[in-house]
């Protein structure tokens, strides 16, 4: 699987140990950035790259989820689902890893490289990665629901009080 991953500074010595991790594990690894650590980086750029990587990528059909985080994954997993298409979930635990993945097709997770050991973040984006959609119909509809609300502003048989807010 392609994985893309994004940071700021507060991830960047995460993102070593994981790109290493995740190649050891058989993964194409796209590391967005950053390259260099700046305390006044901004990540994003760097978590809306990762993000539009995988939207391009899933595309043109290619197996791909994107990992984002910062020092609590929260402003990464919010610039990541700025993306048309993207579904960022931040994970705490395996619990939401794996409801990410199998509720919601989740297909960019944040977490955050302060709150974590190494070894706990890389189990839970390890969890996330290898848990398959349920493709369950109630899930299925919903994640359809979201996709139109998103490129149409509405809800079809659903009333959405304010369509003029939808994103563009």
């Amino acid at each position: 699987m392609r994985v893309h991953i994004g940071t700021d500074h507060a991830g960047l010595g995460f993102s070593r140990h994981l790109r290493e991790h995740l190649e050891s594990a058989g993964h194409e690894v796209v590391d967005h950035g950053p390259t260099a650590y700046d305390p006044l980086d901004d990540y994003p750029s760097f978590c809306i790259n990762a993000a539009l990587g995988v939207v391009d990528d899933q595309a043109k059909g290619v197996e791909t989820l994107a990992v984002v985080f910062g020092g609590s994954g929260n402003g990464e997993q919010i610039a990541a689902n700025k993306v048309q298409g993207i579904r960022a979930a931040l994970i705490w635990n395996e619990s939401t890893a794996l409801l990410a993945r199998q509720h919601n097709d989740a297909n960019d997770c944040a977490i955050g490289a302060r709150q974590h050991t190494l070894e706990e973040a890389m189990h839970l984006i390890d969890v996330f990665l290898a848990e398959p959609f349920s493709k369950e119909e109630r899930h299925a509809r919903r994640i359809a629901q979201l996709a139109e609300y998103e490129r149409t502003g509405n809800i079809e048989g659903h009333p959405v009080d304010d369509p003029g807010h939808a994103r563009a």
